[in-house]
């Protein structure tokens, strides 16, 4: 038996990658808000996760891993890349059109709870007390929220459900996808290669819709706009994906799954700095609320030395 101490967040080869992730992915909701207006958003997100997918063939290069799947992984890939990298992502960005990306982050906090209902209908995993208690809370304080900007949204109360719509129907995509991404066909896969593949089709489903829909590509040729670009294609998507998929490997999507309670409080803070968010009592006291639910749902209760034996935890990704 070996005596070295299995990691936990607070190791430091875990903490480090682990806050980098979180501190990014707590900056996304802000910078996608500077992709909405010129470029139409299904645009914007093309561009993002065409970007992110040559970073990831370029890094499994240089890794000289073999960048071709076989047929049925391939498929696999496709319907991965659409669920999580299309649709998914053109709802969030759809969404912070109607309400702000501090309460867009807020909501997709939530992911952990179709996350867990998928994980235990299709990978068996456990469902838990602790999880139904934590899930009930913090559903109640995400309520809290959407009752104080349904009060003080200046453009209206439907513009406030609508944007509500529309990010859930972000989390039920990308809860898709998670849930995917705990199969075994997913897990026999290079995770590097398959998240490159994956981003090319949902970069080639996002650039289809947008040209039906909105016509040929268009681009805005500003700083601004080709950083924001260029940030959430690597930084915030080529980057943090290995980085957060290591995470998991190394401590378990139970405890890598605290960065979706901490990513809200960050995005909350960039909203207000940005966006003018007021933070009133109600919002508040919903914000602490829907922590604390999040908290209890996600924590994960100490081993006991003396248990050995193998522990299946819930799927967990966080897309921005």
């Amino acid at each position: 038996m070996s005596s070295e101490q299995p990691l936990t967040l607070l190791s430091p080869r875990v903490l480090l990658p682990f806050m980098l992730v979180t501190l990014i992915w707590g900056s996304t909701w802000i910078v996608i808000t500077g992709q909405l207006g010129v470029v139409p958003p299904s645009w914007s997100v093309t561009y993002r996760f065409a970007v992110a997918a040559i970073a990831m063939f370029a890094f499994a290069a240089i890794r000289r891993e073999p960048l071709l799947l076989a047929p049925r992984a391939m498929l696999f890939a496709v319907v991965l890349g659409i669920a999580q990298f299309a649709f998914n992502f053109n709802f969030v960005y759809r969404a912070e059109q109607h309400i702000t990306s501090g309460l867009v982050a807020v909501l997709f906090a939530l992911l952990i709870v179709p996350n867990t209902l998928l994980g235990r209908a299709f990978l068996k995993t456990p469902l838990e007390g602790r999880f139904l208690a934590g899930a009930g809370i913090a559903i109640v304080g995400v309520g809290l929220m959407i009752l104080h900007e349904y009060r003080a949204a200046a453009v209206g109360a439907g513009e406030v459900l609508l944007g509500t719509m529309l990010t859930l129907a972000g989390v039920m995509s990308a809860s898709t996808a998670n849930v995917m991404q705990g199969t075994r066909i997913a897990r026999a896969q290079s995770m590097v290669v398959m998240i490159a593949w994956a981003m090319l089709f949902g970069a080639l489903a996002d650039g289809s819709y947008a040209w039906i829909t909105t016509g040929p590509p268009v681009i805005e040729p500003t700083a601004t706009y080709i950083g924001g670009v260029l940030y959430l294609g690597v930084i915030a998507s080529a980057v943090t994906f290995p980085l957060y998929f290591n995470i998991i490997r190394a401590v378990g999507p139970g405890q890598a799954a605290w960065s979706s309670v901490l990513i809200p409080i960050i995005a909350m803070g960039f909203s207000t700095a940005f966006e003018d968010y007021r933070w009133a009592t109600l919002s508040i006291a919903g914000g602490v609320v829907a922590l604390i639910g999040l908290v209890i749902a996600v924590a994960k209760r100490p081993e006991r030395p003396s248990v050995s034996g193998n522990m299946v935890s819930v799927p967990v990704e966080r897309e921005s």
